[in-house]
């Protein structure tokens, strides 16, 4: 059973620029929508994540010159792959998917809009300094175990993820609700640092209200 006091969903850049038709679309994302919004409601605290960048952002190759999406750039705080723009603040790009369906829920978290650091984590920006309070508001609520679902698997969902284990948060990645880029081993790499921190791999079928 779930507690609805202590635990949390935390859905993860359900937005139209990484599902078909997107600036960075991700395969077949838009096909998990409806499980999306059928698993919302089996909570009663549900957080969604937004990414929300200003046109300027670190993280997108047309603001480098002779590079190319894709590649990847050393920045203070590590590699940074060089992404398509996507996700405009004020863009029909980084709005919410019109499919999603989750009118109860509580919170809605922006990140990304730091312009000098990418943020895949709904949690921790990715210098791992910067905070976008998430953290201190799920503390202040109660909660002390999440779900995570949503886009990309590899990438926002597994950074989430990892964050959440390693704040101490009991952590669970809903598997088919979630929808993955797959960029060079990056799905399978993903998994593997979620397994060393003690995320757990769950179905949506093994959930009960």
């Amino acid at each position: 059973m779930i507690d609805q006091q202590r635990t949390a969903l935390i859905v993860v850049d359900v937005q139209n620029g990484f599902t078909p038709g997107g600036n960075l679309a991700v395969t077949a994302a838009d096909q998990i929508i409806p499980l999306i919004n059928q698993l919302a409601l089996k909570f009663e605290h549900v957080v969604l994540t937004q990414d929300w960048h200003p046109q300027n952002h670190i993280s997108f190759a047309q603001n480098h010159a002779d590079k190319h999406a894709f590649d990847s750039i050393e920045l203070d705080y590590g590699t940074q792959v060089l992404w398509p723009s996507h996700c405009v603040q004020g863009t029909l790009d980084a709005d919410f998917h019109p499919n999603l369906n989750i009118s109860h829920a509580r919170l809605i978290i922006r990140k990304g809009t730091h312009p000098n650091i990418d943020s895949y984590s709904a949690f921790l920006e990715a210098d791992q300094k910067t905070t976008t309070g998430l953290h201190g508001y799920l503390t202040a609520c109660g909660i002390d175990t999440v779900y995570v679902v949503g886009i990309a698997t590899d990438f926002c969902v597994a950074w989430t993820a990892i964050d959440a284990a390693k704040l101490g948060f009991k952590t669970f990645v809903i598997e088919d609700a979630t929808a993955a880029i797959d960029l060079n081993g990056s799905l399978a790499n993903a998994w593997q640092a979620m397994d060393a921190v003690g995320v757990q791999r769950v179905w949506s079928d093994n959930l009960e209200h």
